[in-house]
């Protein structure tokens, strides 16, 4: 798709000048303006609202992409950033990616000829020259819930493998030995952030057991069939950690469903501390602050759309929490 900088390069003009074309300012001459008018045409560009903000034309409007709206995860940073969003005068454009790779690429494209101000992007496929690419097209943009060390893209994350750490450290605590742990994908960095805390600590205690990893979807049903390969086999547990609280709930119905169902004889942690899920379960986790996750990626997008403020190279690093309940605490 090509932007307002190609027909720049091509016409042998600023983007100053090719602005002025586009929304009718005048004070270009005949030569120059033919020769933006036939860029566009040989590019096939569309005028769109990006190059009206470039122009110094602002929507107060900001794009969120998410991999999964059913995740209570997610709705709770989309409240932090609509709430915070809203106090700064500006409305937020939700995008659902159902973790989908042509998906999420189609919304990069349609939130870059909207008339967006700037987007938070929470994604476990998208890749640092997508992002970096976005950003050189002049998109201010925030990455949440992931991060990309080695990349100078702005994020906001969870201290991922000290929340491994307090997993293994909490089902020592309750006397667990043989503990095991339902994961999803390993390509997700958050994901192998977790697993090498968790490790560490049992490692550390003498107590890992690598037969005790199993891998599946980040979902109710991964949690569900991971626990069930491990009881089948077999494997005698007195402890599992799950990769989110999603895969948790997933795994107290495979334990239940196969006489597992005492929290005295398999104690059970999951990850993020999702309020909506406890009521029934009351569930112990480790938990993140995911309301606070949107406020905070939209008061550092605000710094860069406002204040002009460079915000690259901010990676702010969130402390995760054990919440103790009746999965690993007997009362």
């Amino acid at each position: 798709m090509a932007t307002i900088r190609d027909v720049c390069k091509l016409a042998g003009v600023s983007v100053a000048t090719v602005s002025r074309v586009i929304n009718n300012k005048g004070g270009v001459s005949k030569e120059k303006e033919q020769a933006i008018l036939n860029s566009i045409k040989m590019l096939n560009y569309t005028p769109n609202d990006v190059a009206r903000r470039l122009a110094g034309k602002k929507s107060n409007t900001i794009g969120l992409i998410i991999p999964n709206i059913l995740n209570p995860f997610f709705p709770e940073i989309a409240r932090g950033s609509e709430d915070a969003a809203n106090e700064f005068g500006y409305n937020i454009m939700l995008c659902n990616t159902d973790n989908n790779k042509k998906k999420e690429q189609q919304y990069y494209d349609m939130l870059l000829n909207k008339q967006v101000d700037g987007i938070i992007i929470s994604s476990y496929t998208a890749t640092p020259s997508e992002l970096l690419d976005i950003m050189d097209k002049g998109m201010p943009l925030v990455v949440v819930d992931n991060e990309y060390e080695n990349h100078n893209i702005p994020s906001i994350n969870g201290k991922n493998q000290e929340g491994g750490r307090l997993a293994a450290r909490h089902l020592l605590e309750c006397g667990c030995k043989n503990i095991a742990c339902i994961t999803g994908p390993m390509h997700i960095n958050t994901v192998r952030d977790r697993i090498l805390g968790f490790e560490q600590v049992l490692k550390e205690n003498k107590h890992y057991k690598p037969n005790l990893l199993r891998v599946d979807d980040f979902s109710l049903k991964g949690g569900y069939n991971a626990t069930k390969k491990i009881l089948k086999e077999g494997n005698e547990i007195d402890g599992i950690f799950a990769g989110n609280d999603i895969m948790a709930i997933g795994c107290y119905k495979a334990l239940k469903e196969m006489g597992h169902y005492s929290f005295e004889k398999i104690r059970l942690i999951g990850y993020d501390g999702l309020e909506a899920n406890i009521n029934y379960l009351e569930l112990s986790s480790i938990a993140q602050p995911m309301y606070q996750y949107g406020r905070m990626a939209v008061e550092l997008l605000i710094r860069k759309i406002e204040k002009k403020e460079d915000i690259s190279l901010e990676k702010i690093k969130i402390e995760p929490i054990v919440v103790k309940r009746c999965s690993t605490i007997l009362y």
